[in-house]
């Protein structure tokens, strides 16, 4: 392998000949090996340094025209497109096991951004830190890059998802909206429900995860960029801060704006933390809609059988003919994960000493895995298993009419304790409900059949 000599502020590094980064990502490069080389920094993170150092440069050409040349500009914009479009990923070899204020990688996109410049421009024009870093410091540039990833991936990814699966739920509601079936609460028989209703649960639930999710992303529009080393926004000019905020919202089409309090953006992350608990908020309800579809297509012949749903793959290695609810078990592994990371936030964001917090790599990194999990396993879950969803009515009529919590219907006429009689009456002897009240004497066929309408129970 070539290399060639670059150098930092400690002196000579050797750098493969055939990489844009320089000196400090070879250094970190050499210095953390941790994570496989697999637990790289996300992609996310990495455009939205594009994003930031390019909202940077346009808003340095206007307040810093002097050192933001026109020249200058031209290439760096160049540079930051390419990073932007994901066409630079093997540039950023990163793990995510390094510096906790993310230092290093602020430095992977100046040195690539700053190398592919001068490449563009065929002469050395741009210095990392002078030119790419400009009124910047990694303490400001790592939390506007979480948050612009994080909203990104939210807005992009997961409410499109999550969308998609709530409008599967509202043709399922109507196509059943005539099935009446047997509720159940603790695992045990109760009143009877329409399927629709019991539907209409999973995607109301959706709903609202969807509501908390939007309301979590407006904090995150918040920017720290122009605070710089502590919040006191040293060597950013005045106007810097509001106007790369301006410029980002530009560049992704989304609105951003700067953080009101910068030593509070360094320092805390409890955006951060409170958007991934709207995120785990809606793992917990796919972990509880999976379950329910699960244990309604429980069987085929022992379990409840109640629904059908989508055979994907043979489900054993020696039992001809399993099916098995894998789809179910891929969106609650995912929930469980998601959980995992949000136990991880909450740790690493309660770990803000004095001006900065310095977990902030591994903050990024969950939370942008978090969300990409989710979001794919929810178009998964969608796709494969939701959308095709048949109710067997059979079976849910046979339940239904065969259900000793359908006594319920008895209590304003019998009360409660004579009810609780029939139903365990009818129990024990396997009788029907209408023959246990007649033979308790509590009520005549002819009594039971004018008040007893299950139907009408829902």
């Amino acid at each position: 392998m070539e290399y060639r000599i670059e150098h930092d502020s400690m002196g000579e590094v050797k750098v493969p000949a055939d990489r844009l980064w320089g000196a400090q990502t070879q250094r970190s490069y050499e210095n953390f090996k941790i994570g496989s080389g697999i637990e790289t920094m996300p992609e996310e993170i990495v455009r939205a340094f594009g994003i930031l150092k390019k909202a940077a440069a346009l808003t340095n050409h206007k307040l810093k025209p002097e050192k933001m040349t026109d020249e200058k500009l031209d290439a760096v914009a160049a540079a930051c497109d390419e990073v932007i479009a994901g066409q630079l990923t093997d540039e950023f070899p990163l793990v995510v096991w390094q510096t906790g204020s993310g230092t290093q990688s602020n430095m992977n996109a100046n040195e690539v951004i700053a190398n592919l410049a001068n490449r563009i421009a065929g002469k050395t024009i741009c210095h990392p830190n002078d030119d790419i870093n400009m009124s910047q410091s990694s303490n400001d540039t790592f939390p506007t890059a979480m948050h612009i990833s994080a909203l990104t991936a939210l807005e992009d990814q997961l409410l499109p998802a999550l969308e998609e699966l709530v409008k599967t739920f509202r043709r399922l509601e109507k196509e059943n909206e005539d099935v009446i079936k047997s509720g159940r609460t603790h695992l045990q028989d109760a009143v009877p429900i329409r399927f629709s209703q019991e539907i209409s649960g999973w995607r109301a639930s959706l709903e609202r995860d969807i509501e908390l999710i939007v309301a979590a992303m407006d904090s995150l529009r918040e920017l720290a960029l122009g605070g710089t080393a502590v919040g006191t926004g040293l060597n950013a000019p005045e106007g810097f801060a509001e106007g790369v905020a301006k410029e980002v919202s530009r560049l992704t089409g989304k609105r951003f704006k700067s953080a009101g309090n910068k030593f509070h953006a360094l320092t805390s992350k409890d955006e951060i933390v409170f958007a991934h608990g709207a995120v785990k908020a809606t793992a917990a309800d796919m972990m509880k809609i999976a379950n329910d579809v699960r244990w309604l297509a429980s069987g085929p012949r022992l379990g409840l059988g109640e629904i059908t749903i989508p055979a994907n793959e043979p489900g054993s290695s020696i039992m001809p003919g399993k099916v098995n609810p894998t789809q179910c078990e891929q969106v609650t592994m995912v929930a469980v994960q998601v959980m995992g990371n949000d136990a991880a936030i909450g740790f690493a964001a309660s770990q803000g000493n004095f001006e900065l917090n310095v977990f902030m790599p591994v903050i990024a990194y969950n939370f942008l895995q978090s969300v990409r999990l989710l979001s794919e396993s929810v178009i998964s879950f969608n796709e494969h298993c939701a959308s095709g969803i048949t109710a067997n009515r059979e079976k849910m009529h046979e339940n239904v009419t065969r259900s000793l919590m359908n006594v319920t219907a008895l209590n304003p006429y019998i009360g409660y304790e004579k009810a609780a009689k029939v139903a365990k009456l009818a129990h024990e002897k396997g009788l029907t409900l209408q023959e246990a009240a007649a033979q308790l004497e509590f009520l005549t066929k002819e009594e039971f059949e004018k008040i007893f309408h299950p139907e009408e129970m829902v």
